[in-house]
């Protein structure tokens, strides 16, 4: 099925001048709303080069357009920005695939018109303001605007001036944006970032759906102390509380079947000869099941409550982000599993993701899958993460087979799953 003019050699390729621009031993140097991260945009559009017009949405997003004005299209899609010292291919992946399945496509626009567009939306991880799926979010109508505009980074800068400096103005992000009505449906190719493959002996797979995540921002106030004149039993150590409760939230996700992680601390005054006296642990909650993370995060803050009286501190909580869990449509999720068998000469299956994807934004309004390629051992957001070439190839080659298949299946005249 794949025609001869689709080369996956040539994302491989791409992606390698990508690391080699924007990479090095240090990791990925991606990170939203920086010049290297602009850097890393205008040179995937000098590799897309004149086969499509790329423009930028009212969020940020990137689109790389077929010629013509097309009724409807099949969107490819993923993320640019990497976390800080991240990997090479997360996120980059998926846009290289996609803009050469694009381009491979370009003859095959299905009878009524539609045709394959590709979007890198603007700042997936959510690295810098803690806010992740920032563009497709926007996109879709779901993104608050005002709960962004109450985020700063590390360094005291605010979202709303970081994103005005790369023309986004967060008052204008209100509703959906217009392009949205004319998706017949949107794919993402993407490593796994996890083991689960690799431990199958798999080189990749569809992907069912993504887990639910709640993000909090948990605040200990105690009081700021001498380290040497303090008594051990006089002390409101706001960090010790804060360390209980990473400790237990660590216990509840393990009891439950969920992920718990404490992935930034930040402590006032911050210095080794003084008891912290404040202190914001950034917490990230993750469950398959909507009840059950409920669950989670509503016991994990009794836990904090009782971690912060033991000490004598006060807890108050702020919700940063949250994303329900999601579930891909069944008909995209088979052609996915359909497309790697072809590759593969074998079945493959499907299964869950615990990361998190813009395809989870995605879902609810137009139909929507992702496929998976084996991450080599289960690295990822990290310099050492990797694939081997051979996943590499079968998983865009599957990506140039589903499109395929839903370019030829008349998927623009069926109209939305949902």
């Amino acid at each position: 099925m794949p025609a001869a003019s689709f080369d996956a050699e040539r994302v491989l390729a791409d992606l390698h001048l990508l690391d080699e621009r924007t990479g090095g031993p240090g990791g990925a140097r991606r990170l939203a709303w920086t010049d290297d991260w602009e850097a890393a945009r205008d040179l995937v559009i000098e590799i897309a080069g004149p086969d499509f017009r790329s423009e930028r949405d009212r969020a940020g997003n990137l689109w790389f357009l077929p010629p013509g004005d097309h009724r409807r299209l099949l969107v490819i899609g993923s993320h640019l920005d990497a976390v800080p010292a991240g990997g090479w291919l997360d996120g980059a992946l998926g846009v290289l695939a996609g803009i050469e399945v694009a381009r491979a496509c370009r003859a095959d626009a299905s009878a009524d018109g539609t045709a394959v567009a590709v979007v890198d939306w603007a700042d997936e991880e959510g690295a810098r303001f803690g806010f992740s799926l920032f563009g497709s979010s926007a996109f879709t109508g779901a993104l608050d605007p005002a709960q962004v505009a109450r985020l700063s980074d590390t360094e005291g800068v605010w979202a709303k001036d970081a994103l005005g400096d790369h023309g986004v103005v967060l008052d204008d992000l209100n509703g959906p944006d217009p392009r949205l009505e004319r998706i017949a449906a949107y794919l993402e190719l993407h490593i796994e970032q996890g083991p689960v493959l690799e431990r199958a002996g798999l080189l990749g797979s569809a992907v069912t759906g993504t887990v639910g995540i709640e993000r909090d921002r948990v605040t200990f106030s105690g009081q700021a102390s001498h380290a040497g004149t303090t008594p051990m039993d006089a002390r409101h150590d706001a960090f010790l509380a804060a360390a209980d409760t990473a400790l237990g939230l660590e216990r509840l996700a393990l009891a439950g079947g969920g992920r718990a992680t404490t992935g930034r601390v930040e402590l006032e005054p911050d210095v080794p000869t003084a008891v912290a006296g404040e202190v914001t642990l950034y917490c990230d909650l993750r469950h398959g099941d909507r009840d059950r993370l409920e669950s989670l995060r509503k016991e994990g803050m009794e836990l904090a409550e009782a971690a912060a009286a033991r000490r004598g501190c006060s807890v108050s909580r702020e919700r940063v982000w949250r994303i329900q869990p999601r579930s891909f449509d069944p008909r995209l999720v088979a052609a996915a599993e359909e497309a790697f068998a072809e590759v593969l000469g074998a079945p493959v299956g499907a299964i869950e993701s615990g990361a998190l994807h813009d395809a989870a934004e995605l879902a609810p309004f137009v139909p929507t899958t992702m496929l998976f390629c084996a991450s080599r051992g289960g690295l990822s957001h990290c310099p050492e993460e990797d694939s081997d070439d051979e996943a590499l190839l079968a998983a865009c080659r599957a990506l140039d087979s589903l499109t395929r298949r839903l370019l030829g299946s008349g998927l623009g005249s069926e109209g939305r799953a949902r």
